[in-house]
């Protein structure tokens, strides 16, 4: 996927970020590692994804929690055996919201709510 030949750095080079992932009925698709039949994804509103994330965020922010903890134990996205680590990427890798987000955050930072196709998520960037 990225090879080292294309790391340039800031200037819209790569970027590291982890997220945690919350599907619900509108996500593409309906299964992830913790729900492979899709039974809670497909009774779970974007209302309900939206306001778990907002909890989780809310613990990481005020310490809580950490980010990697929560990522693990329900982010929707197989990346939660890394703690929600999606490892390097540049432009045009990833779904164009996420995308954006990400290279609009700092280091360090946690975003807010972001919708794709795949469902709400919180981002933080990691490099």
């Amino acid at each position: 996927m990225s090879s080292s030949s294309n790391r340039h750095g800031g200037d819209g080079g790569e970027v590291r970020a982890s997220h945690i992932l919350v599907k619900h009925q509108g996500s593409r698709r309906k299964a992830s590692w913790k729900d492979p039949e899709g039974q809670v994804i497909k009774n779970t509103t974007r209302d309900s994804a939206v306001s778990q994330l907002k909890a989780f965020r809310d613990d990481i922010v005020s310490g809580k929690a950490k980010f990697e903890d929560i990522a693990s134990r329900f982010s929707d996205c197989s990346s939660a055996k890394r703690g929600g680590d999606l490892g390097p990427f540049g432009r045009g890798q990833m779904q164009k919201p996420f995308e954006e987000a990400t290279y609009a955050l700092k280091v360090g930072e946690i975003s807010d709510i972001v919708d794709t196709d795949s469902g709400v998520h919180i981002i933080m960037r990691t490099g």
